[in-house]
C-alpha cells in the first residue's frame, strides 16, 4: 500500500467525519470565494460610473457614503474648469430609479445637451433632447433592447411617462443600459439644482495630467481625483467599507475552519494513540507520522474545495437572481476565484494539522502501545 493509498483508506474508515468535516470546510471555501465574487462584482459595477465619460480622470466629493450620494456643485465646475491643464470639463448628475420588478435598478444621467460630444455620447437614432425639454428622454441602445423601446414610444420613469427622443451609444456598458435627460430636468426631478453628481475632466495634450489632478485636489479639499479602478475607495465609503468586511469575513472564515478540522483530527489522534505508536515501532520516522497526519488532513481540505467550489457557483448564481442586487451583480467567476478555493482549503488543513500531526510525532513508542 503506497502512502497516498494509506491516507485514503484512512479517511475511508472514518466516513461520516470525514464527510461532515469536509464539509464545514466547503462552507468557509464558499464563504470566501462568494463574497470575493460579490466584492468585485459590486466593485465594478460602482467603479463604472467614473468611466463613463471619455476622461483622463473624474472628480467627485472626497468619502462620500454613496458615489451617487457625492455632490459637486457647479460653481465648482466652472472654476476647475480655469485650471491651468484642464483642456475640459463636463459636470454629470447620476441617479437611480426602480423602473419594474425586472429593473429595480435603473440608471439615469442628467447631461447638457452640448456635452454630448465631449462626453462621448452618440446619437444612433432619433435626436438629442433639447437643453430645458420636459418629458424627453433618450436611452442608451442596451436599454432600449432589453424593454424592447423605439424612437416615438413612451416610458414610464419613476411615475412620469417620458417621451423616447433618441437612443445613444456610449461604448460604455453601465451607461448604455440607462437613460439621459437634460441636466436642469434631473436637477429638478431630483430636487438638486446647481449641483452634479461627478464631473469628467480633459487634460490639455502634452500636460502632466498627475500635476493637475494634484493642484485640483490642493485646491478643493472636499473633493477627490479618480483616475484608476483602486482609487474609488476616495469617494466612496461603501466600497471601502465592502472591501473590508470581505477581509474579515475571510479571516473568520479560515478561523472557523481551522477550529473545526483541527478538532477532528484531534479526536483522530486520541482514537488512533496505538495506531500511531506502533507506527513509530515499526521504524516511521517522526516526519513521515507528522506527513500522515497532514496529508489527510489535506486530503479532507481538498474535498471540501471542490464542494465548496460548487456550492459558490449554485449561491453566487442565486444572490444574482435577488431583486436587491439584479442589475449591479454579476456571478462572474474567473480561474482566480478558484484558485483562492484552493489555497484557501489548503491553508484550513496544513494549519489545522501541524498541532494534532506534531502530538503524534512526539509520541513514544512504548507508552503509546501499552495505552488502554
Amino acid at each position: 500500500m503506497t502512502f497516498l493509498e494509506l491516507v485514503l483508506h484512512n479517511l475511508g474508515t472514518r466516513k461520516t467525519r470525514t464527510a461532515l468535516t469536509s464539509i464545514a470546510v466547503a462552507l468557509a471555501v464558499m464563504t470566501v470565494v462568494t463574497l470575493g465574487v460579490v466584492t468585485e462584482s459590486l466593485r465594478s459595477s460602482a467603479a463604472e460610473v467614473l468611466e463613463m465619460g471619455r476622461a483622463d480622470f473624474s472628480i467627485a466629493q472626497r468619502d462620500a457614503s454613496d458615489i451617487l450620494n457625492s455632490v459637486v456643485t457647479e460653481a465648482q465646475v466652472a472654476t476647475i474648469g480655469k485650471t491651468p491643464g484642464v483642456a475640459s470639463i463636463v459636470g454629470v448628475l447620476v441617479a437611480m430609479v426602480k423602473l419594474n420588478s425586472d429593473n429595480p435598478i435603473f440608471l439615469e444621467i442628467g447631461l447638457a445637451p452640448s456635452e454630448l460630444a465631449p462626453f462621448g455620447v452618440h446619437v444612433v437614432a432619433g435626436r438629442s433632447y433639447g437643453p430645458r425639454s420636459t418629458n424627453d428622454v433618450m436611452l442608451g441602445w442596451q436599454a432600449a433592447q432589453n424593454l424592447h423601446k423605439k424612437v416615438g414610444q413612451t416610458i414610464d420613469i419613476g411615475g412620469t411617462p417620458e417621451h423616447i427622443v433618441g437612443l445613444y451609444s456610449t461604448g460604455q456598458g453601465y451607461a448604455d443600459s440607462g437613460s439621459m435627460f437634460p441636466l436642469v430636468t434631473l436637477q429638478g426631478m431630483q430636487r438638486k439644482a446647481g449641483l452634479v453628481t461627478m464631473a469628467f475632466v480633459r487634460v490639455e495634450r502634452g500636460k502632466s495630467v498627475a500635476a493637475v489632478r494634484a493642484r485640483i485636489d490642493s485646491e478643493n479639499p472636499n473633493l477627490a481625483t479618480v483616475s484608476t479602478f483602486t482609487q474609488f475607495g476616495l469617494v466612496d465609503r461603501n466600497l471601502a467599507f465592502l472591501s473590508a468586511t470581505q477581509s474579515g469575513a475571510r479571516i473568520v472564515a479560515l478561523f472557523i475552519g481551522v477550529i473545526i478540522v483541527m478538532n477532528t483530527m484531534l479526536l483522530s489522534f486520541i482514537e488512533r494513540i496505538r495506531e500511531f505508536g506502533l507506527l513509530r515501532a515499526i521504524g516511521w520516522t517522526r516526519r513521515r507520522l507528522l506527513a500522515l497526519v497532514v496529508g489527510e488532513a489535506l486530503a479532507i481540505s481538498l474535498i471540501g474545495a471542490m464542494v465548496g467550489s460548487a456550492l459558490s457557483v449554485v449561491f453566487a448564481i442565486v444572490l444574482e437572481r435577488a431583486p436587491s442586487l439584479r442589475g449591479i451583480f454579476h456571478a462572474s467567476f474567473n480561474a482566480g476565484d478558484f484558485w483562492t478555493a484552493l489555497y484557501t482549503a489548503i491553508a484550513i488543513g496544513a494549519i489545522a494539522a501541524l498541532y494534532p500531526g506534531l502530538r503524534a510525532a512526539r509520541l513514544r513508542p512504548l507508552a503509546a502501545l501499552r495505552r488502554e
